[in-house]
Parts: structure tokens; sequence; C-alpha cells
């Protein structure tokens, strides 16, 4: 069903499924209306139970399919890497003293690890390419601007 927001004239759909729960919805609470929210703007605009009913003339046999259709329950999570029961537990604050050794016995074994960078070699200098053949010089003369010279045409009248 294809909508336009109210508020901001933005158009927007909506999908058979999300309109046969909006209808079922409605049809539970007693309802009239049913609230499509504004992908943009995400305020509500009243949508009436007719023009739903309309759009999707047999609910009713969908509702039924949609309720004796067997309810897929998400699949187990996989199994992550088990967490350590310790992980759960509520710590204290370290003192400074120990954050400060924990910074320098990571630092250390970092430096071990690391091998030194191998520099790289200086580029070469950069040899300019001959640029495309440049035209010889013009005469100075031709360079000197001259003034411009308008021809005034006279206007012609309307009549």
């Amino acid at each position: 069903m294809n909508l336009r927001c109210i508020y901001c004239q933005t158009p927007f759909t909506l999908s058979r499924t999300e309109m046969l729960n909006g209808i079922i919805t409605m049809n539970e609470k007693h309802q009239n209306h049913y609230d499509a929210h504004c992908p943009r703007c995400r305020r509500a605009n009243s949508i009436s139970r007719q023009r739903m009913e309309l759009f999707f003339p047999n609910w009713q046999e969908a509702a039924k399919q949609l309720a004796s259709a067997p309810q897929e329950t998400p699949a187990p999570p996989a199994p992550k890497a088990e967490i350590p029961s310790t992980a759960f537990l509520k710590t204290e604050p370290i003192s400074k003293a120990a954050k400060e050794a924990l910074k320098k016995v990571p630092a250390e074994t970092k430096a071990t690890v690391k091998k030194p960078a191998e520099k790289a070699t200086p580029p070469a200098a950069k040899e300019k390419k001959p640029a495309a053949a440049k035209k010889p010089a013009a005469s100075t003369a031709s360079k000197t601007k001259k003034p411009a010279v308008k021809t005034a045409e006279p206007k012609s009248k309307k009549k």
C-alpha cells in the first residue's frame, strides 16, 4: 500500500505483512484507525480500517493461514567462545601504581616482539618529464594589447 506522509509529504509503503498485522490488531482492540509511522519524520499517519481492508480484501483468510502456520522459533545462537566466570564478577578499581606497572609490562613485550622497521631507500630525485612540445614564443609585437574597438550599431525602434 503506497502512502504519503501528511506531515513531510514523503512517500512510503506498507508491506502486506504489516497491513495484515495492523488489521488483526485493529480487529482485536476494536479500533477504527491504524497508525503508520513515517520512516523520515517518525510521525504517525492515521489510516482508516476501511482503506486498509480495501487494499487487503481477503485479510480474514490470510489471518487464518498466519495463525495455522507453524511459528518459526529462532535457532539457538551458535556457541561462542566460553567466557570465564570471573568476567561476570564485580571488580574493584586498581591503584595508580598497579596501572603503571601494567602499562610497563605490555610496552616491554611489544618492544621485544616488534622487529625494527627497515628504512626505505630515499626515492631518486624526480626527473622532470618533458612536457608537450611548446610552441616557439611569439613576437613581442603580437603580445602587446590593442585597444578594443567597438562598433556601435543604431538600435532599431519598435513601433
